[in-house]
C-alpha cells in the first residue's frame, strides 16, 4: 500500500485531469478525541468515489451524501458546492458526535478545498514521487495555492487567511535480508505506509522473493545504505544473521539520520555484534547507543509472522515518538524470564526467541 497522502492527491490529480468536479476535505482541528489526526485528508469526486478517510466513516457518508445529492440535482435544497475553501464541524453536540461515531467528546473540523486547479496538484504530487518535503499554502479568501519546498516536517497550522499543510517525503524502510521474515515485516511496512527496498546479493534468497511492490537489490548492504542515504524518515533493519552482511551496512546506517536501526538476534548475538564493531570498526559505545536490538517489542512471539509483528511495532512507536516500557522491550523481558528460570544462558537465535 502507498503512503496514503500520495494516494489521495494522485486520485485527485486523476479526477480533475478527466474534467471531474472534487473536493479535497482535510482535518484542521480536533478537540478530545478524535478518530483521525490534523492534517489527514480525503477527496471526494462528484460521483461519490472517495479516497482517504478524516473519520472512521460516518463524516465520509455524510460528505458522499450531500456533496453527490448537490452534484445531482436531485434535491434543490442541495447547492453545488463552489468558491472559495469553507469550514464544517462534526460532533458539536453529544447527538452528532454519537451519529457521526465520534469518540465520547469528539470534534473535529474539516477545511474543504472546492474543485482544486490541477497545475498545483500535479505539481505536489510529482514533487512526492520525487522524494521531497513540500509546503502547501492554501489561501482562504479564493483557494489559491501555493507550493515550496521545505527542510523540516511540520505540523498543519492555521494563520490569519491561509492554512499550512507539509506533505512528504514517504517513510522508507530497508531490510538487509530477503529470507521468510522479511517477507513478512516487507508485506506489514508496505501496508503502513512505507516504501521498502530489501537488499540482499545472495542469489538464492531473492530468486524466492515473493511480495510485490517492495523493490529488490542485489549489491553489497553497506554500498545500498550509502546509496540509499537514510534520512529522518527511514528505517534500516538487519535480518541475516550473517555479520558480513549486517555490521557494514549497520555501521553505515548508524552514520545517517535514520530513525530506526536494527538488527534481529539474542541477547547473545547481539552483546557480540556490539563487541565487534568496536574492536574492527572503531565504533564506541555512545556510537552503538542508536544501534537497536535485540528488535522488537516482547509479546511472546515465535513464529516468523508474530515476530515481524513485533518488529513492525517497535518501528511505529519510534515513527510515532512513543516511549515503550523498558518490560517490553525483547532484551529486557528475556533478561528478566532468565533471572526467573535460572537460566543464565538464554537462547542464540533470536528467531526461535519469544518475542
Amino acid at each position: 500500500m502507498e503512503n496514503l497522502d500520495v494516494m489521495v492527491l494522485r486520485t485527485l490529480r486523476d479526477w480533475r485531469a478527466a474534467g471531474k468536479r472534487a473536493l479535497l476535505a482535510t482535518v484542521v482541528r480536533t478537540w478530545g478525541s478524535s478518530p483521525r489526526p490534523v492534517g489527514s485528508i480525503m477527496a471526494l469526486a462528484e460521483d461519490g468515489a472517495v479516497v482517504g478517510s478524516v473519520s472512521g466513516g460516518c463524516i465520509e457518508d455524510d460528505l458522499i451524501y450531500r456533496h453527490t445529492q448537490a452534484y445531482s440535482g436531485k434535491e434543490p435544497g442541495h447547492q453545488i458546492p463552489s468558491g472559495p475553501p469553507s469550514f464544517v464541524k462534526y460532533g458539536v453536540t453529544a447527538d452528532e458526535a454519537h451519529r457521526f461515531g465520534l469518540p465520547c467528546g469528539g470534534t473535529l473540523e474539516l477545511l474543504l478545498e472546492y474543485d482544486p486547479e490541477l497545475a498545483p496538484i500535479e505539481e505536489l504530487v510529482r514533487a512526492l514521487e520525487q522524494g521531497r518535503l513540500v509546503r502547501r499554502t492554501v489561501r482562504l479568501a479564493d483557494g489559491r495555492v501555493t507550493l515550496a519546498e521545505a527542510d523540516t516536517p511540520a505540523e498543519l497550522s492555521i494563520t490569519e487567511g491561509q492554512l499550512v499543510n507539509t506533505f512528504g517525503p514517504e517513510y522508507r524502510m530497508l531490510l538487509i535480508g530477503a529470507g521468510q521474515l522479511t517477507e513478512y515485516l516487507a508485506t506489514m511496512a508496505l501496508f503502513n505506509g512505507f516504501a521498502v527496498t530489501v537488499c540482499d546479493p545472495r542469489e538464492e534468497y531473492r530468486g524466492a522473493w515473493s511480495v510485490p511492490g517492495a523493490r529488490v537489490v542485489s549489491e553489497m548492504p553497506d554500498d545500498v545504505v550509502q546509496a540509499f542515504k537514510p534520512d529522518r524518515r527511514t528505517s534500516v533493519i538487519a535480518l541475516t544473521h550473517d555479520p558480513k552482511l549486517d555490521d557494514l551496512a549497520l555501521m553505515e546506517a548508524l552514520r545517517t539520520e535514520a530513525f530506526y536501526v536494527g538488527a534481529i538476534g539474542s541477547r547473545r548475538n547481539n552483546e557480540a555484534r556490539h563487541q565487534r564493531m568496536i574492536e574492527h570498526f572503531g565504533l564506541t559505545a555512545a556510537d552503538l547507543q542508536r544501534l537497536r536490538g535485540p528488535i522488537g517489542v516482547f509479546i511472546g512471539s515465535k513464529t516468523p509472522a508474530e515476530i515481524a509483528v513485533s518488529i513492525m511495532a517497535e518501528v511505529l512507536a519510534v515513527k510515532n515518538g512513543v516511549t515503550l516500557p523498558r518490560d517490553m522491550e525483547v532484551g529486557q523481558a528475556k533478561n528478566l524470564r532468565a533471572v526467573q528460570a535460572n537460566d543464565p544462558g538464554g537462547i542464540v537465535c533470536g528467531v526461535a526467541g519469544g518475542r
